[in-house]
């Protein structure tokens, strides 16, 4: 009977033993250890999710940058290629001049002649603008307009900004690729001396300059973009 009564009452206090620790829950160290493990999936989650958002905004700005770029190289493309010719400008139509570069293009206006129209390029305060004449009636308001500054009447367009630098190159046929405005003023020569020969007398003046090469440098690129454009076509 003794043996009895003892082994039931190891067994109560096996029971109630087993029982406080159902209480009690986990130690501490379990505690830790789980503390840990939800640190390290906490920080990995983060990092994870700090490298999508980063990714996202560097497509963004990418994307943003290069519909930036597309809109000033089309309006160039639209420039250059409604460019006019030397003839009808009464110089060169297409010039560097003074860090900026200048377009005499055509302008067609609903229910008038064509008329003539001053574009110019020229990068302010990091800013690239497309500064625009009025549309000009008369040589001598095409003269003007081409040699002076951007004045009343002129409108300006920003185009693109954080811009470093911005260059161009004209294209003289037996020539190349030229930055030197004397070039093409020695092609406009060589075409009116031709014009004296008769076989080629009643010949159109061919273009001084037929290609334009430019050259954009911003903050976010790691090297210049380039863009190549047919004068006239």
């Amino acid at each position: 009977m003794k043996r009895i009564v003892r082994s039931e009452r190891r067994r109560e206090r096996t029971g109630r033993r087993r029982s406080r620790a159902g209480v009690h829950g986990f130690t501490l160290i379990e505690l830790l250890v789980a503390i840990a493990i939800m640190a390290v999936i906490a920080v990995l989650s983060w990092r994870g999710l700090d490298q999508i958002i980063r990714g996202r905004q560097t497509i963004t700005n990418a994307m943003e940058d290069e519909r930036v770029f597309a809109q000033l190289f089309d309006q160039m493309r639209i420039d250059a290629r409604q460019a006019a010719s030397d003839d009808e400008s009464g110089q060169p139509a297409v010039s560097l001049l003074g860090g900026a570069l200048q377009i005499v293009r055509q302008m067609s206006l609903p229910g008038s002649a064509p008329r003539l129209q001053v574009v110019r390029y020229r990068v302010t305060e990091g800013r690239v603008i497309r500064y625009a004449s009025p549309p000009l009636a008369s040589v001598g308001d095409l003269r003007a307009a081409s040699r002076g500054s951007e004045g009343e009447g002129w409108s300006a367009v920003p185009l693109m900004g954080g811009v470093g630098a911005i260059s161009a190159r004209l294209y003289v046929p037996r020539v190349g690729w030229t930055t030197q405005m004397k070039d093409v003023q020695g092609a406009i020569t060589e075409a009116d001396n031709n014009l004296k020969v008769p076989q080629l007398g009643n010949a159109p003046l061919p273009r001084s300059v037929t290609g334009l090469e430019v050259s954009v440098g911003a903050k976010s690129l790691a090297r210049p973009i380039t863009r190549v454009f047919l004068i006239g076509e």
